[in-house]
């Protein structure tokens, strides 16, 4: 008899009757919160789950929390006409069967299945730390960004990270880490946009004692540090020229040399950058060199906006809230939920973060409704006889859209609106859109 025991949510008696009749050790689950408390505690390589249509979002949440156990799906032959039901099948399930069901189909399955799930948790187990939140989602856009880290976890190229601020190119790196190191090999970030010009070189790669003024110890630098694993660039597009020259120049040798000598160390680092700029552009302007960018772009990957994967959002949200809502019974009403669906997101998924995280502190009641997310529909405004609370809905109406027009382009934004930059910076406070 298999060891892994087989979990079963809404489960029927012909169901039950089959299975029972074979090897397997059975676990039922009359609903998925029952099933959701049974995952968290349990070891179920296997899940087979007959679908209830009305459910497919809460289903979808629950299969995001645990994406290394096996799905299989069982449904009504005429709900497959359903796009909905069809798209989650296709992004979630690893296979799924159709009433009346076919017993010997179903049980070779189940087989094929266990011995699946037994290779993906052998691979899986030394490569991914418990501490990783992996990328959450089952939109078009985030399995494409999926298959693509997979199909570079054995190769040590550099990989140039792009997309709007929030989308999670940090959380991209660190897959990619851990995919080809595991938890062997150190992980360095490094945000360039954040240290001082005149300490950039210091930081990157280290210097000798007296070397400089203050500078009162031998001290190594960020890509010593990275060595035999990955350092990741972070906003690389804000470096300034002169330390770019650099960076290319340890790129091309891989080695360092400590601020204050003259002896060269060699260095094995796999280098993965990242930025919210248009690149292309920046070197166009000249602003970005050319001969880096073609260093850094070895590989491109791109994270999408959360405008851009819609279907993620719910997905996201639950996810989110499972995690800040502690022991409290919170979910989100249907309000909340169209209001989310409705709204352009221009912060990404840090924004929807720090409204969900708000929300759970701050909401009254088991419900968080839309206010509790300042989501709450501007066209309600309308009737409040305020001409205060209209022109504010119309401000933020027009920050938004334009803000989503050009994402990470605050300049642009500021001259669309016709505004100064200080006056744009204050009305995005006003508006918690920063």
């Amino acid at each position: 008899m298999p060891e892994e025991a087989l979990l079963i949510i809404n489960p029927c008696s012909a169901l039950e009757t089959l299975l029972t009749q074979g090897e397997w050790r059975l676990s039922r689950a009359r609903s998925l919160s029952v099933a959701e408390e049974k995952l968290r505690h349990g070891d179920f390589p296997l899940v087979l789950v007959a679908i209830d249509p009305l459910q497919n979002e809460t289903l979808r949440a629950l299969i995001a929390q645990h994406p290394n156990r096996l799905w299989i799906g069982l449904v009504d032959r005429e709900l497959l006409a359903c796009e909905k039901l069809r798209s989650l099948l296709a992004a979630c399930f690893h296979d799924f069967h159709t009433f009346p069901l076919d017993a010997a189909r179903l049980c070779h399955s189940l087989g094929h299945a266990l011995g699946m799930a037994r290779l993906i948790d052998e691979r899986q187990r030394p490569k991914l730390p418990a501490k990783l939140r992996l990328i959450q989602g089952n939109s078009e856009a985030i399995i494409q960004l999926r298959e693509q880290i997979t199909r570079l976890q054995h190769s040590r190229l550099p990989v140039l990270v792009t997309g709007p601020s929030g989308t999670g190119k940090e959380l991209v790196a660190r897959e990619l880490h851990y995919g080809t190191f595991g938890e062997e090999g150190p992980f360095v970030a490094v945000n360039c946009g954040a240290m001082p010009h005149q300490l950039i070189q210091s930081e990157l790669f280290g210097h000798v004692k007296g070397a400089f003024t203050g500078a009162q110890a031998h001290k190594i630098g960020k890509i010593e540090a990275a060595d035999g694993g990955t350092l990741f660039l972070d906003e690389v597009g804000e470096l300034p020229l002169e330390d770019q020259v650099t960076l290319l120049r340890f790129l091309q040798e891989q080695c360092i040399e400590m601020v204050g000598s003259h002896v060269s160390r060699s260095v094995d680092v796999r280098v993965v950058a990242a930025t919210n700029i248009d690149v292309e552009q920046a070197v166009a302007q000249g602003r970005f060199r050319e001969d880096l960018y073609y260093r850094l772009n070895v590989v491109r990957l791109r994270t999408p906006a959360l405008r851009d994967r819609r279907d993620d959002v719910q997905l996201l949200a639950n996810e989110i809230l499972a995690e800040v809502r502690g022991s409290r019974p919170l979910t989100f009403s249907h309000q909340a939920r169209q209001a989310m669906q409705a709204y352009g997101w221009p912060g990404n998924v840090r924004e929807l973060r720090n409204r969900v995280q708000r929300a759970a502190v701050m909401c009254a009641g088991p419900l968080i409704e839309a206010q509790d997310l300042e989501l709450a529909n501007a066209d309600s405004l309308l009737f409040d006889g305020s001409l205060k609370a209209v022109r504010e809905a119309a401000e933020r109406q027009a920050l938004e859209r334009t803000l989503a027009r050009f994402p990470d382009r605050l300049e642009e934004v500021a001259r669309q609106l016709a505004i100064s930059r200080a006056t744009l910076y204050r009305l995005l406070d006003k508006h918690n859109l920063l």
